[in-house]
């Protein structure tokens, strides 16, 4: 897993990338020139205390574990956690976030 670090890098996705979202979460991504496929995962202060930051972020990383395979060689991710999945971060599992990312990452044609 490559991961995303540095604030420039983040702001080039942002600024410059595209965007599909779905209930819990949102991502932001474009293509790279390094055939990599890296990833950033972002959850805002705003979204809920450090346990509940700290539980989404690690949804989103055995998702993109799990399903690295099946995405496309070559695209910058950015996963951001929304409001709603701060909100209901002790009754959210794993399979909710899956299917939720499933759907968002299809409508972004990422998956192979």
């Amino acid at each position: 897993m490559n991961n995303l670090k540095k604030n420039g890098e983040f702001q080039i996705i942002y600024n410059s990338g595209r965007k599909s979202f779905g209930y819990y979460s949102l991502i932001f991504f474009k293509r790279n020139d390094d055939n990599l496929k890296r990833c950033g995962f972002v959850v805002s202060k705003k979204t809920g205390n450090a346990v509940c930051r700290n539980r989404l972020k690690r949804l989103f990383r055995e998702y993109y574990r799990q399903k690295e395979e099946y995405i496309k060689d070559g695209y910058d991710i950015i996963f951001v956690a929304k409001k709603t999945a701060g909100e209901k971060y002790k009754e959210l599992k794993f399979e909710d976030i899956r299917k939720d990312l499933d759907k968002v990452l299809n409508n972004a044609k990422i998956f192979k």
